[in-house]
């Protein structure tokens, strides 16, 4: 399996701001989104299936526009972890152009005692 997920987003009028292109905003959205929507689809192949991620740090990084009726695709993948942190990648594409960029910071929080937990260093070869 690869640790690549991704999704295409037709650009609509709801996700348009003031200067005619993309809000800034809808960006933070779908890097969440797909973020959830990556570990609805791998969480039963591991040990943490009933565990919650919760966004540590984000950054963000505007190439270039996207304007209403593109559509874009999303792609993301975690990176190797960094003790309790867990590094994710976002990456939005317009016409095979790289438009933003994100990093992300993730820890992953026990659903029941509501507590970090530190995953293997290992545990993404697992999923492979």
């Amino acid at each position: 399996m690869s640790l690549i997920f991704e999704k295409q987003i037709q650009v609509t009028e709801q996700h348009i701001d003031g200067n005619n292109h993309i809000n800034n905003v809808q960006y933070v959205h779908w890097v969440e989104e797909i973020a959830a929507a990556h570990w609805d689809f791998v969480k039963h192949k591991t040990e943490y299936p009933k565990d919650i991620w919760m966004l540590l740090d984000h950054h963000i990084q505007y190439k270039k526009q996207v304007y209403l009726n593109d559509i874009i695709t999303v792609k993301t993948y975690p990176k190797a972890p960094e003790g309790i942190r867990q590094p994710r990648k976002v990456e939005f594409y317009c016409n095979g152009q790289l438009v933003v960029d994100s990093a992300t910071l993730w820890v992953l929080v026990d659903a029941e005692t509501q507590k970090i937990k530190r995953l293997e260093s290992d545990w993404l070869e697992k999923l492979k």
